[in-house]
């Protein structure tokens, strides 16, 4: 099979791109042979591991979901009306390119205020005529703030300021036809982790990439959305990651290790019954360069 290198459509602060040369060689071998048959990713974010996997692998059937409604917002669109996203980032693209850096400025706080009016509360089975506009959004925000980051507050409104980018590359036709073809295998939805369970078997392989547990009192960023994920949530889902397991499913799940700077063995303890590897990752979402490095992250399987 030709591996098509397909791209995350934003940058996601989290993101598996840069770890995927460490990860893929964990993959279970049954999705070598073709035994693997169905994917599911309960934390999509930016869906690095999926595309990867998704290019590699004779996968049938996709599963995906996160609870940003934002982000299933706009896969759906992707998925289902991709021409018109096309359309709408090209001509947000040239506007904004055209503009002074001053009227630039205006223009990214009036998306950003007309962005964060859109009901964060809406069924997203039901297609909305505010999709479109809101996908576009979405895209043209994350590619003009500062650092690319994802960031919303308690009510879910997005925070993060301009960037201070000259040429901005806000459309990429290319890779975004190539993610459409590659949702057309998947149900993308607005859900709990725990609905995973419904489609766990032993021709399912599940990928975890959960709010990453902080790994100082002072490194406390997870608001990709407004949810909490504190440590009940990680132990339910350690609870779920036991139930798949049981149910034929195999599996792999990051998170941070808070081993990097204090003797916190939480994540050893919370799947001593699996299997677990430790790999180097940078840490780029800090805004001080000096701050970024190499540090431990943790890979949880039961294969």
């Amino acid at each position: 099979m030709v591996h098509i290198i397909i791209s995350p459509v934003l940058k996601w602060a989290g993101g598996k791109t840069q770890l995927l040369p460490e990860i893929n060689p964990k993959y279970p071998k049954k999705l070598h042979t073709g035994e693997i048959k169905t994917y599911i990713e309960p934390f999509l974010g930016g869906g690095a591991v999926f595309f990867d996997i998704y290019s590699r692998f004779p996968i049938k059937k996709a599963y995906l979901f996160d609870k940003n409604i934002e982000l299933i917002i706009l896969y759906k669109v992707i998925q289902n009306d991709v021409n018109s996203l096309i359309n709408k980032l090209s001509i947000l693209e040239e506007n904004y390119l055209s503009l002074t850096p001053d009227n630039r400025n205006t223009f990214y706080y009036q998306s950003r205020d007309i962005y964060n009016e859109f009901d964060k509360k809406i069924d997203t089975n039901t297609y909305d005529k505010d999709w479109l506009e809101r996908a576009a959004f979405t895209v043209f925000l994350n590619r003009t703030c500062f650092n690319g980051l994802y960031r919303v507050n308690s009510k879910g409104h997005f925070n993060v300021p301009m960037g201070s980018y000259k040429n901005p590359k806000i459309l990429n036709e290319g890779n975004l036809r190539a993610v459409n073809q590659a949702f057309k295998i998947a149900e993308i939805q607005h859900k709990d982790f725990s609905e995973a369970l419904k489609y766990a078997d032993e021709s399912t392989f599940i990928y975890y990439d959960p709010p990453y547990r902080p790994i100082s009192k002072t490194a406390s960023f997870n608001a990709y959305s407004s949810s909490d994920f504190d440590d009940n949530e990680q132990r339910r889902l350690r609870d779920v990651f036991v139930t798949a397991s049981n149910q034929g499913a195999l599996q792999m799940l990051s998170n941070s290790d808070p081993t990097n700077y204090v003797d916190d063995t939480f994540f050893d303890k919370l799947y001593q019954e699996f299997n677990i590897t430790r790999i180097s990752a940078s840490r780029m979402i800090n805004s001080k360069g000096n701050s970024r490095g190499l540090i431990r992250e943790i890979l949880v399987f039961n294969y």
